[in-house]
């Protein structure tokens, strides 16, 4: 049986981001780099993203985000566009709420992307009466009936 030359198991790696970033700098986007909010999360290390341009991207997470910044639908990120693929595009960042808060403040983020709400109806705002999608009938509309 070989030695175990390590310090621990998955149980430690698991525990290794207990106090990861919580105060960090916001970072803005460079030229080649766009914010995007995540539509949907596809497997295998990739997400279809909308991106605040209006083009919808397959996007891939990168290994060194792979299995440790948990990312869903609805999220806020910035990823790196690619120069011979403008369908496709690379995961850089996540930011976390406050920080999207802050970049919607900052007006990097259109006023119309739905923050900390899961996707519903993409990056498009539609009117704010959103819930009256039913039809309201007047009594004199059953009678007719």
């Amino acid at each position: 049986m070989p030695k175990n030359k390590g310090k621990g198991g998955k149980n430690r790696k698991r525990g290794k981001n207990e106090a990861d970033d919580e105060k960090r700098e916001l970072v803005f986007k460079e030229d080649g780099q766009e914010y995007a909010q995540v539509l949907r999360m596809l497997g295998n290390g990739r997400c279809e993203a909308m991106c605040i341009d209006g083009t919808k991207r397959l996007c891939h997470i990168r290994g060194k985000m792979h299995k440790k910044v948990w990312i869903a639908a609805g999220d806020i990120i910035l990823v790196g566009l690619r120069d011979y693929q403008d369908d496709k595009a690379d995961v850089i960042l996540k930011y976390m709420p406050d920080e999207a808060r802050l970049l919607k403040a900052y007006g990097e983020l259109p006023e119309n992307t739905r923050l900390n709400e899961g996707i519903t109806g993409g990056l498009d705002d539609e009117d704010e009466g959103g819930a009256d999608d039913y039809i309201e009938f007047e009594d004199e509309d059953i009678d007719k009936i």
